[in-house]
């Protein structure tokens, strides 16, 4: 039993602290309608792994280079005449058809390519929970400080613009708290499956919620029994840990969902 503690309770705690930021994120992201975003850095993350592999650089130094440098290339693309998914579909596709391109022509790291595709939140270790948790806390402190100014931009651009709130500004903080968030959840869940991480849990919050507040209270709790359900399914079943949280959250997700109908038919 102690060992099995000893394993799980790390990518536990670890699940638990990425669960603060997957909550708010996620419900900015719908608010936002910036969904496809996610997925588009997510797809990035691999390219990221890629390059450091390639230089023998820590794979955290390569994903935060590359989630960035997406940041930066996104804000240089930014047109009018551009529309937004049409671009993040252009940088998905590129940056994951790059990613393994790279990885094809690097041996050393085919033998890992599915716990990147797919995480491995079991390989957390107690020596790197400080770091992660001095991180969560910073991007908390950022997202708390321009939580009011973030909404209201997703609920009004224009009104918000004329309290003084520059859209741009706040547009660039968002993007680089995803970007943040990414190279976080690498290991949790893997490149693939990030934007499931934000997205289902508040798309879920969603049914239940009927204010901004509630939302994001449903989704920390939607995606802390999906992290808590999934991590240890997927022990007892030796299967992917970010494979088994997102199936959880999607069950969540089918069976309120489904309740809510019948609720509606009765």
């Amino acid at each position: 039993m102690m060992d099995w503690l000893q394993l799980l309770l790390p990518a536990w705690i670890m699940g638990t602290l990425l669960v603060f930021l997957t909550a708010p994120l996620g419900c900015l992201m719908l608010w936002r309608r910036m969904s496809f975003f996610a997925d588009t850095m997510a797809h990035g993350t691999l390219l990221g792994v890629a390059i450091a592999g390639a230089l023998s650089l820590p794979l955290w130094m390569g994903v935060t280079f590359l989630a960035l440098l997406l940041v930066a290339v996104l804000w240089v693309l930014h047109d009018p005449r551009l529309p937004n998914d049409a671009l993040l579909a252009l940088c998905s596709a590129t940056l994951l058809c790059s990613g393994l391109l790279l990885i094809q022509h690097l041996p050393s790291l085919r033998p890992e390519l599915l716990s990147y595709l797919f995480g491995d939140l079991l390989t957390i270790s107690w020596s790197d929970l400080p770091m992660f948790a001095i991180v969560i806390i910073v991007a908390l402190g950022v997202l708390y400080k321009s939580w009011q100014s973030q909404i209201q931009i997703a609920i009004d651009p224009d009104v918000a613009a004329s309290e003084g709130i520059s859209g741009n500004w706040q547009r660039l903080i968002f993007m680089l708290l995803l970007a943040l968030f990414t190279v976080l959840a690498l290991r949790a869940v893997g490149s693939l499956l990030m934007g499931a991480l934000l997205v289902i849990p508040a798309l879920t919050a969603r049914l239940l919620a009927n204010s901004p507040k509630q939302m994001v209270l449903w989704a920390f709790v939607i995606a802390q029994i999906g992290v808590t359900v999934g991590l240890w399914s997927s022990a007892g079943l030796n299967t992917s840990t970010g494979l088994t949280i997102v199936l959880t959250m999607a069950v969540l997700f089918t069976l309120i969902f489904i309740v809510q109908k019948f609720k509606k038919l009765s």
